[in-house]
């Protein structure tokens, strides 16, 4: 583990994320990055590559403002019959979503990019977990999509939250899919301290 006493910026507005972190026992401040990820394309590009992409542009983003500072970017997708699936633009979206990832085992994503500009540090990777769902009711989707926990969540669900209902087994870390590998996070921060 990387030592308290250097600077750990994560640029990401997640609640999991931070959760994840604080209670694995990182000292760190949160800088939310202003980047529109809809100007990302999706085509021509794998899924591990995409979300490792829109990490590394959220880590940079904001590591130009705190140079001295370790910037951990993270970005988290679905790919399922090589589609990448991130978050859904509405109701409507989600349960399309739903719908689609439900129906058969899907693999969930996250890239991590650590940025340090005052020494060129620049480390990108990601981590695949394949999760295994339970087939949903037509009542149990309209349940989720109702009650709103698909929103701005990769996937249009969050295992933490549904996954006993909705998951009926993971081969992977279960951390990266609640939007942070910590087993991955923790070897690379290992690597550059």
């Amino acid at each position: 583990m990387i030592d308290n006493s250097v600077s750990i910026i994560l640029a990401s507005g997640s609640p999991r994320r931070e959760e994840l972190l604080s209670e694995a026992g990182y000292k760190f401040r949160i800088v939310c990055p202003e980047i529109d990820e809809s100007l990302f394309g999706m085509e021509g590009v794998s899924a591990d590559k995409y979300a490792e992409r829109l990490a590394l542009v959220k880590a940079q983003s904001v590591a130009w403002s705190f140079r001295d500072s370790f910037v951990v970017g993270a970005d988290t997708v679905v790919d399922i019959d090589g589609e990448i699936i991130g978050k859904p633009a509405d109701a409507k979206d989600a349960e399309r979503i739903t719908r689609k990832l439900f129906s058969k085992a899907h693999k969930v994503i996250t890239g991590i990019a650590i940025v340090r500009l005052s020494d060129n540090i620049e480390i990108v990777k990601s981590d695949t977990t394949l999760v295994y769902p339970k087939k949903m009711s037509e009542e149990q989707i309209a349940e989720h999509i109702k009650g709103g926990s698909w929103e701005d969540k990769a996937g249009a669900y969050a295992i933490q939250e549904t996954g006993d209902e909705f998951v009926e087994r993971i081969a992977g870390s279960l951390t990266n899919v609640m939007g942070m590998p910590m087993e991955l996070l923790e070897r690379m921060l290992k690597d550059i301290s």
